[in-house]
């Protein structure tokens, strides 16, 4: 879900693992030379999820990475499939009132309602968590430290190995 620390995480992890950590939305915003904003303001959300689709498949082949998937990518039916057969899959979960402040001032998230940002995000939630649980491990980091969860997901990581 956006807004949970993925990238933020995601970084300290990879760092940790000494791998190297690929940000799916700064691949696309490389790639289109727009932010996310631009291209779902002047592409549409279908053009982006079509670039999307084919930027995580691509990082999807290649070895020693941390991939933050933007929130929606998941519920790509073709990444989903792919994530879930090459690579260990962590959902890191948050109560949806937490997300509110940490949202309420980030002008780049296309899909917010900026007039209801908590009806809009608990819409966005209660849609996504369906299949955001089919990923291998749930991390509910609500009351965790960014530390703890990376700790967490490095146990997880090392577990899915032996």
């Amino acid at each position: 879900m956006m807004g949970v620390g993925k990238s933020t995480v995601g970084k300290k992890l990879a760092k940790k693992l000494k791998f190297k950590f690929v940000d799916i939305d700064g691949v696309i915003e490389k790639q289109e030379k727009k932010t996310i904003q631009e291209i779902f303001k002047t592409k549409g959300e279908n053009y982006f999820r079509k670039v999307e689709e084919k930027a995580t498949l691509k990082e999807l082949k290649r070895n020693n990475l941390v991939i933050s998937l933007g929130g929606g990518a998941f519920m790509n039916d073709n990444i989903r499939k792919e994530v879930k057969e090459s690579s260990l899959s962590i959902w890191l979960d948050i109560d949806t009132n937490l997300l509110i402040p940490r949202l309420k001032n980030i002008a780049k998230r296309p899909l917010l309602n900026k007039e209801n940002l908590e009806q809009s995000i608990k819409k966005i939630y209660s849609h996504r968590k369906k299949t955001y649980n089919e990923s291998n491990h749930k991390i509910n980091c609500s009351v965790l430290k960014i530390d703890e969860i990376v700790e967490k997901i490095i146990n997880l990581y090392e577990n899915s190995r032996n």
